[in-house]
């Protein structure tokens, strides 16, 4: 297993981590992904701790609290192997102060993350959305206390947008806080809209990306191809639409080439997906979810080794989106050597 910096930081992560959003399935939404009970929560750490991995990832709003319960449960006498990435946020009641970023909500919300996960602090906290009514300032130094006080090391965000970012920075560094140094972010063969802003803008700031959803809200797992439904047991049936939509076309055309690699590699559909992650720039780590044993050692079969130039370039060039304005008109400048903007070939993965 392969270790990165998260960010500009001193912090290693391994290239893979676990997501334990699959960990106790207590809502419909939740059961769709998976419903690994304390047993089979201990055994999935097992393996991961065996093949290297020192990251697993949760959130206090997966199944509302269930999924921390069964990961500290798991980690109890091996915390000092793991790093835990937890986050608050989405609602957890029904009161107005019990989502969004306030001091008041990330303090609570952080309090109870550590009674529920067993341990005295969070290795990496995030904030999974930009709150627009709480003041950014707010957020940020009371963040900045949860570090000073020891029950938070790092501090990292999740699906903000470009400007989201950039003011979030800029406040930190007026006041000499805590920066974010991770961005938990969608990004996928399927899905590769981060590629537009924020990676160039993570690559300037020194923010790595910690990939949810690799396998593009679950198309990318070998089962879904061309004139064939899909599949009976699939959480698409029941999450398809709170995902990002994919037309079929492009997903079929994306599917075949990815077959095309598999049979080069004798790779595995969701080896080949995740491995083309950790090769694009910015990439710490990426987070695997798995519903059983089987899918998790398929899925950290995806590091050690690495596609070849080429045949990145194929399912590059398969994968590649209409850009929105003004991203279309950035390239088109790259190309006519007028725009002092690299294009994504050019920019460097962090160090």
């Amino acid at each position: 297993m392969d270790y990165r910096f998260l960010g500009k930081s001193g912090l290693k992560v391994s290239v893979l981590s676990l997501g334990a959003a699959t960990f106790g399935g207590g809502n419909e939404f939740f059961r769709a992904w998976g419903q690994v009970d304390d047993a089979g929560a201990s055994r999935m750490l097992d393996m991961c701790l065996d093949a290297g991995v020192n990251l697993v990832d949760v959130a206090n709003s997966y199944s509302t609290g269930l999924a921390e319960e069964v990961l500290g449960k798991a980690l109890r006498g091996r915390h000092d192997r793991v790093l835990i990435s937890t986050k608050a946020f989405f609602p957890m009641g029904e009161g107005p102060n019990d989502q969004g970023a306030s001091r008041l909500h990330v303090i609570e919300q952080c309090e109870g993350s550590l009674r529920r996960l067993g341990t005295d602090h969070i290795d990496v906290y995030h904030m999974p959305g930009f709150d627009a009514q709480a003041p950014v300032e707010e957020t940020l130094y009371t963040l900045n206390v949860l570090v000073q006080s020891g029950k938070v090391r790092y501090i990292a965000y999740s699906n903000f947008s470009g400007w989201h970012l950039m003011k979030s920075l800029a406040v930190s560094d007026r006041y000499g806080w805590p920066r974010y140094v991770a961005h938990q972010v969608y990004y996928s063969m399927i899905g590769r809209e981060y590629e537009w802003e924020l990676m160039p803008l993570g690559t300037d700031q020194g923010v790595s990306a910690l990939i949810w959803s690799p396998l593009g809200w679950g198309r990318l797992t070998g089962k879904i191809r061309r004139g064939q439904p899909v599949p009976e047991i699939s959480r698409l049936h029941k999450t398809a639409d709170a995902g990002p939509p994919v037309e079929p076309e492009y997903l079929y055309r994306v599917v075949d080439a990815i077959d095309g690699v598999a049979r080069e590699t004798g790779k595995t559909v969701p080896q080949i997906a995740l491995n083309w992650l950790l090769q694009r720039p910015t990439v710490a780590s990426v987070i695997m979810g798995a519903r059983n044993e089987e899918q998790l050692r398929q899925n950290l079969g995806a590091a050690g080794w690495n596609l070849t130039a080429g045949q990145v370039a194929k399912l590059d060039q398969a994968s590649d989106q209409t850009l929105i304005y003004p991203y279309w008109h950035q390239r088109a400048a790259t190309n006519w050597g007028v725009d002092r903007n690299p294009p994504l070939s050019m920019v460097p993965a962090l160090k």
